[in-house]
């Protein structure tokens, strides 16, 4: 799903007037309708039903007018609470102003926050509230007026309804500006608003519906819109597909550089990630001290045993690793690995020189990360998962402020090394080295879980080994990643106490419905 900023919207408003001559005014009309339409059908009929709006002095108070004309052609009994002066509303709204004015509406101009403790007992006594305050591109607090109309509507005991965004909430970002409205269900127009569909924006926003309002689809092939978020219908198209001839060399074959003294643990979960991708074969480079315990551990896992190596990997046995990846569709390096300086030799070796495409994640990342400026310019394809920690460490700044610039952050380290990047925690974000961006809206707190991430990776390699491209893979694994974890939180009725194994074993299941959305 495309997600646009406040400005781009201002962008298409402006070109669909300009250079395909759609007047404002229908924009605000196809909105206004738009809105009556999601009422009637989820809450409907809407005949004898009295709703109080809340209208602002902007383009979204416009909509809100638009929208009480459409609820009385319903046969509601809509009023207007207006937090702006008449004389002073211009353009558009000026004009459905005057168009309401024809009607008879119960319409209340609203000065000051006084004037809303008089029309309290009214308000409460709704069946539907509607927000048209403020829409997108807020950027300063409420306050005043505003703010108590803000608090009036989340004392509100029914559904509340807002127009293209809640009041009070940026809609860019999804900060709340002092205050802001609480709304059971948000309809937004032409294009999804990144505040509204990732945290923290999406816990004010509900449930948030997208209409279109005839901006033409041509205009939106003329912006730049680099950030989505995954959706279950896109995804589905980029499943692997499978024909009667096909066998296991027909998927690809995974190599596992992962695992040390003490982190066995973290190779066989990488393997288990792996295994449940759809890859044809999964072999693990494997120091020969640790080759009893994996080699037993997991039937499906081929090991290929390193004999310099004991108790970590290391780069005497780069020969053995190099002979290994013959044949190879990727390499997933650095669960569990260590970061001894004979493994981060051997790590900084492979990144370097080997062409095929690969997944870093822990201890490699924690190794690459005393030198940054040996990720740029790889020799083949690279995909980073750094969790919010080694992120920092990559960036040579602090855990906090990866976390409060999580999509620029990943868009920079992407962009500046020509990496793809996974960056972990909550709403995943993945970044591509032309700034694609893509915000992942599967997964619960109950993956906050050591060896989660290990589990990821062996599944991302996986993909990459199905001839899918990196993006494809990062996304799609991802987004399976977390809806396994979704299926495992509601088999269980807990957001907690499970494992990522147990995580793994759930992965068929997440895979099963994207195949069942991909044959509607």
């Amino acid at each position: 799903m495309r997600l646009a900023k406040a400005e781009q919207m201002r962008e298409c408003d402006r070109l669909a007037m300009e250079s395909f001559g759609i007047p404002g005014l229908v924009l605000m009309e196809n909105a206004g309708r738009a809105v009556v339409e999601v009422l009637a059908r989820r809450w409907g009929p809407l005949a004898g039903r009295e709703i109080p709006i809340f209208a602002g002095p902007g383009n979204n108070g416009g909509d809100a007018l638009v929208i009480a004309r459409h609820l009385y052609q319903l046969g509601a009994r809509p009023w207007v609470l207006l937090l702006a002066d008449p004389a002073k509303l211009r353009g558009d709204a000026a004009v459905n102003l005057q168009a309401l004015r024809k009607l008879p509406l119960a319409l209340e101009v609203v000065a000051t926050a006084e004037d809303l403790a008089g029309l309290e007992a009214r308000v409460m006594a709704g069946q539907l509230v509607v927000d048209g305050i403020f829409g997108t591109g807020l950027s300063r607090e409420v306050s005043g007026r505003f703010l108590a109309a803000v608090r009036l509507i989340n004392r509100f005991a029914g559904p509340v309804i807002a127009v293209d965004a809640p009041s009070g909430l940026n809609s860019d970002d999804g900060t709340v500006l002092g205050e802001a409205v609480r709304a059971d269900r948000t309809v937004t127009f032409a294009l999804a608003k990144p505040g509204l569909v990732t945290l923290p924006g999406r816990v004010w926003a509900g449930k948030v519906e997208v209409v279109d309002i005839g901006i033409p689809r041509e205009i939106y092939a003329r912006l730049d819109f680099r950030l989505e978020l995954l959706e279950r219908a896109e995804l589905a198209a980029w499943l692997p597909r499978r024909r009667a001839l096909d066998h296991k060399g027909s998927f690809g074959h995974l190599l596992l550089l992962a695992g040390s003294r003490g982190k066995t643990g973290a190779a066989l979960l990488t393997a288990q990630g792996a295994l449940r991708s759809g890859v044809g074969l999964v072999s693990a480079c494997v120091p020969r001290d640790l080759y009893p315990i994996l080699a037993g551990a997991l039937p499906e896992l081929m090991t290929v045993p390193l004999p310099v190596s004991t108790a970590v990997a290391e780069e005497a046995d780069l020969p053995v690793v190099t002979a290994a990846l013959a044949g190879k569709s990727a390499l997933v390096l650095g669960p569990g690995l260590g970061t001894a300086p004979e493994t981060a030799a051997l790590v900084r070796a492979l990144y370097r020189d080997q062409s095929l495409p690969m997944v870093l994640d822990a201890d490699a990342l924690n190794i690459m990360a005393a030198d940054p400026a040996e990720l740029t310019h790889p020799s083949g394809p690279r995909i980073l998962t750094p969790h919010p920690g080694e992120m920092a460490r990559l960036l040579k700044t602090t855990t906090v402020r990866v976390q409060e610039n999580r999509w620029s952050l990943a868009a920079e380290l992407a962009e500046h090394h020509g990496v793809f990047v996974v960056l972990k925690g909550a709403e995943t974000v993945i970044a591509s080295p032309d700034g694609r961006l893509a915000v992942n809206p599967t997964g619960n707190p109950g993956m906050a879980v050591g060896g989660m991430g290990d589990v990821l990776a062996g599944l991302i390699g996986g993909l990459l080994c199905q001839r899918m491209s990196p993006w494809q893979a990062a996304c799609l694994g991802v987004y399976v990643h977390g809806l396994a974890g979704d299926l495992l939180a509601e088999f269980s009725g807990l957001d907690f106490a499970y494992t990522p194994s147990e995580l793994a074993r759930r992965l068929p299941a997440a895979f099963r419905c994207l195949k069942e959305e991909k044959e509607k």
